[in-house]
């Protein structure tokens, strides 16, 4: 399986990651958890130049005490082996936490990791073959900008979609154009899979988000960039709680 891994990571164009098992993890990784239900409300995905200060995991660790809900680790540019060796450090930080741990893009880092899924982009490997390659239990998310690609998803293989950017955002410059909350509802209305809007969000927008049909926010730079990640995730969580539950009061 992990050779399959590696071939798909190589036709994207990165190196095979070669995993070295952990002191305490002799086997090398442990399997993930069993997927059962995801939830989407509070989605960071981390940004390493954002992060530089306090560090990946530290920031990751502290928004997971917020009310983190999902971490995705995300890094372009960092290669398989660097990337692997920050997962592991990641997941074993989270191995006492309800969050689930995500890799962006890079099917063969996460299997490498023992993560709980991956997020792809349009144009990152083949659902069905990462699918394949991680199994029935492995979470699947893939990112969706468009009414017509939200009706082409397969429920059987993926488990989530990450649309937007709802605003335009400067962490990623070649975003598509921004959908705004009434696009946000029309991809969402479309997919038939539950959703979780990005883009440029902050805890002000939970109750747009939510009424738009999506489940939760995925957010970069309003936990990453925050003086105080945990409190940061509170807030956005607890505004998600509210906007999810408008019978709750503040």
């Amino acid at each position: 399986m992990l050779a399959q891994a590696r071939a798909l990571g190589q036709r994207k164009g990165h190196a095979s990651p070669t995993p070295a098992p952990h002191p305490s993890d002799p086997k090398g990784p442990t399997p993930a958890r069993m997927k059962g239900a995801i939830d989407l409300s509070t989605y960071l995905i981390t940004d390493p130049g954002l992060c530089a200060r306090r560090g990946v995991v530290e920031t990751a660790v502290a928004a997971v005490r917020g009310g983190a809900t999902v971490v995705q680790l995300r890094d372009k540019h960092a290669s398989d082996e660097a990337l692997v060796a920050l997962g592991q450090r990641l997941r074993r930080a989270l191995a006492d936490t309800p969050a689930r741990l995500l890799i962006n893009d890079r099917v063969d880092v996460a299997i490498a990791i023992g993560a709980d899924g991956v997020h792809l982009g349009q144009s990152d490997a083949d659902v069905g073959a990462a699918r394949a390659l991680l199994g029935p239990d492995a979470i699947i998310g893939l990112s969706v900008q468009q009414v017509a690609t939200a009706r082409r998803v397969d429920p059987t293989i993926v488990d989530y979609c990450g649309i937007g950017p709802v605003f335009a955002t400067a962490t990623k410059p070649d975003h598509a154009v921004p959908l705004g909350f009434d696009g946000l509802a029309a991809v969402c209305a479309a997919c038939p899979v539950p959703a979780v809007a990005i883009g440029g969000l902050r805890a002000e927008h939970a109750r747009d988000v939510i009424a738009a049909g999506a489940r939760g926010l995925a957010i970069i730079s309003a936990i990453c960039a925050a003086p105080d990640p945990e409190a940061a995730a509170r807030e956005i969580a607890h505004a998600i709680g509210l906007a999810s539950n408008p019978g709750v009061r503040a």
